[in-house]
This record gives structure tokens, sequence and C-alpha cells, in this order.
């Protein structure tokens, strides 16, 4: 039979950058370019504004919340507006997380596109070349065990016709 050898692959993985915390790292090194630049004076006040509906929603709700309940305990036969009041109450509370979630992480997006110093087109270009990169390692794999495949079914086949003669 044919010595049939198959080749071990290795899998190099790039180590990530460590983390050198403190205020360096959220500040860039250079000035900051007009998409940063756009991107603070158009989501820093939205957030803000989100935060602060946010905090006036729930101060709403749980105001409303505190004079209707005795008005509930006075009047409890009329089941009608007490269960739209907790409805009411209910989105309140679900619109205050809604905004507060929003606003929140509008600002954690501001946080990470700085952290990352990087213009949108060089995230696009970036993105790009890891993805040939990514293309290619499939392609070169898919290459190799076609023809591992190839070379284990040639063997096989020189084996059976050695037998046969």
């Amino acid at each position: 039979m044919a010595d049939v050898r198959h080749p071990h692959q290795i899998q190099v993985h790039p180590q990530h950058p460590r983390y050198e915390g403190g205020v360096k790292t959220l500040l860039p090194q250079k000035g900051p370019s007009a998409t940063q630049v756009l991107a603070i004076v158009t989501l820093l006040p939205v957030g803000g504004t989100l935060l602060g509906l946010a905090g006036l929603t729930l101060i709403g709700t749980i105001i409303g919340l505190c004079v209707a309940t005795p008005v509930f305990l006075l009047f409890s036969p009329v089941l009608v507006p007490a269960a739209l009041a907790v409805g009411l109450a209910v989105t309140g509370f679900l619109t205050s997380g809604a905004f507060g979630l929003t606003g929140l992480s509008s600002l954690s997006w501001i946080v990470n596109y700085f952290k990352q110093g990087r213009t949108v087109t060089e995230q696009l270009d970036y993105t790009k070349r890891r993805m040939q990169e990514r293309i290619a390692d499939a392609a070169s794999q898919v290459g190799q065990k076609t023809k591992d495949a190839g070379q284990a079914i040639q063997s096989k086949a020189e084996g059976k016709e050695g037998g046969r003669t």
C-alpha cells in the first residue's frame, strides 16, 4: 500500500493588544476628525436629552402612582379606570426604561468610537481586509482538503488495482 501522509495544519491566532488603561486610552493621540466632531455634536445632545426624558418620565410615573393609589382605595368599585391607570403606569415605566437604555447606549457608542480612534473609512478598509484574508484562508483550506481527498482516493484505487493483479 502507498504511504499516505496528512500534513498538519497550524492555525495562528493574532494576540489582541493588552489593555493599558488610564485616561490616555480614551483620548485620541491626534486631534479629532470631522466625523468625530460630528458624532459628538449629534449624539451627545441626543443621549443627554434621552436620559433627561427617562428621568422625567420615571418621576412622573412615580408621582402618578402615589396620587392614584389612595384614589383606588376610595373608589375600588370602579375597575376600568384603575386598569387604565395601571396600564398607563406600566407604559410609563417601560417608556422610561427605553429612553434610559437608548441614551446610555448612545453615550456608550461615543466612548467606544473614541477608544478605537479610527475614522469610518479606516474601519471599512480594515473590515474589507479581514474579510479578504478570511476568504483566502477558507479557499486554501478547501483546496488542501480537496487535494488530500483526491490523494486518498487515488491511493485506495492504486491499492485495489495492485491486489487484482
